[in-house]
């Protein structure tokens, strides 16, 4: 019996084996349930998308597969706050992908350095250590701020503590989910990682009695959450944080993922109160939607405690993602789209504060980073209202149940904006 299950196991590899070899014929869905019905088949089920089929996008606006032209007001939670296919940034791509894609950091390149100083410069620190995703950037952030504890603050060994601020939201790593609040995160997933204190979000307090704690290296916080339903802390939460981190002698690290890179009305939304953290981590937008970009900025005290073999990523660094994201900053600064988004932003909290109260009791938001609160009932709820919002010819998703994010691409024009808060304006009034 043990020898004909050795033959069946070898007859099932043959067979994988022959599978493997051949190119598998997928026909292109022509329908959006075909689209639907596809993803669900052969994918993860990890996301419960709007059911919209996208085929293409240019600038602020999407189409679907049966050319319906929609706006997009998520913009890949702000990864395209240039605009979808900008020129520029795909310009910088094309024109790179004829001349290098990848050699790892085994070797030097003579883009990188090109690279590093341009963001160096541009944000005022020592050095960057470039990453793909957020993620992987609040993950190096993290292993930063324990090496400087350890070697710098003298903490002693593995007693480490990084402190977080409750609802934020950097990814769904391991380490990520072990700072979270979110059962939805971290429900099943453990053990987590150990050292990491949880505070809550505009407490400057809580934050003060937490850096009591010597071991403490860091406080992690996004200085507008995002995920969360976009709260934005009171004036002066930011300058409290350094403040406190100084007198600590605790790292403030800025979470600027979503908020950074023009999307609150200033290129780092910490400048809205000219605050310097030791650590910014950006991603999203600084790969102007084409290529996965991120990036740790510091200065050499805390950047240099890591030598080399001890961080690293085969793709961080390469010079397609350095070209695209130079052009990505630059496109920022030309277009001049953190003071376009400061004023816009104006305008559309000031409309969407006019729609019933009943429906809509909250606006909130700063720059182009805005929600708003549904008032949920038996007939309705943000789901509802958004897929409403799609049938009407605007994308956008719900966050934490009840509240919609506006995060449109910040080259939306002023006369693009009047017709999407109609839009919404119309679409709410439709729940009366």
């Amino acid at each position: 019996m043990f020898k004909n299950h050795i033959i069946r196991g070898q007859q099932l590899i043959r067979k994988l084996s022959r599978a493997r070899s051949t190119i598998p014929q997928c026909a292109p869905a022509t329908t959006p349930q075909e689209v639907f019905d596809r993803e669900s088949k052969y994918g993860a089920h990890n996301y419960g998308p709007i059911p919209v089929a996208i085929t293409r996008t240019k600038g602020v606006h999407a189409w679907d597969i049966d050319n319906k032209r929609y706006y997009d007001f998520l913009s890949a939670y702000g990864a395209v706050n240039q605009g979808h296919l900008h020129p520029k940034i795909v310009g910088a791509l094309k024109d790179q992908l004829d001349i290098m894609t990848l050699t790892s950091r085994a070797f030097y390149t003579d883009v990188l350095g090109e690279y590093e100083e341009f963001i160096t410069k541009m944000f005022g620190y020592d050095k960057v250590l470039p990453m793909n995703t957020g993620v992987e950037g609040g993950e190096t952030a993290c292993k930063l701020a324990r090496r400087w504890g350890y070697e710098v603050k003298k903490v002693p060994k593995n007693q480490a503590r990084i402190v977080f601020a409750n609802d934020n939201f950097w990814g769904r790593t391991l380490a990520a989910i072990s700072s979270s609040s979110d059962p939805t995160c971290y429900e099943n997933f453990g053990p987590f990682m150990p050292g990491f204190d949880m505070i809550p979000y505009n407490d400057l307090a809580a934050l003060e009695k937490a850096c009591q704690n010597p071991n403490v290296v860091a406080f992690m916080v996004e200085p507008l959450q995002g995920e969360a339903g976009v709260i934005v802390p009171d004036p002066g939460y930011l300058q409290g944080v350094r403040d406190i981190c100084t007198r600590n002698n605790v790292l403030f690290i800025a979470d600027e993922v979503q908020t950074g890179l023009a999307r609150t009305g200033k290129m780092l939304c910490v400048d809205h109160e000219n605050v310097r953290p030791d650590l910014v981590i950006l991603g999203k937008a600084l790969s102007g939607g084409v290529y996965p970009v991120s990036a740790i900025l510091a200065d050499d005290e805390v950047m240099l405690t890591i030598r080399p073999g001890e961080h690293g990523s085969t793709y961080g660094g390469n010079p397609l993602a350095c070209r695209v994201a130079i052009a990505a900053l630059e496109v920022l600064v030309e277009e001049d789209l953190a003071n376009k988004a400061d004023k816009l932003g104006v305008i559309l909290r000031e409309e969407l504060g006019k729609m019933n109260k009943d429906i809509v009791p909250i606006v909130r938001g700063k720059g182009m980073m805005n929600a708003i609160v549904i008032k949920e009932t038996p007939d309705y709820n943000a789901w509802k209202v958004c897929l409403k919002l799609r049938d009407n010819g605007l994308l956008a998703k719900p966050t934490h149940g009840d509240t919609i994010r506006f995060t449109p691409p910040l080259v939306i024009t002023e006369d693009q904006l009047m017709e999407c808060v109609d839009i919404i304006k119309d679409t709410v009034m439709s729940f009366q």
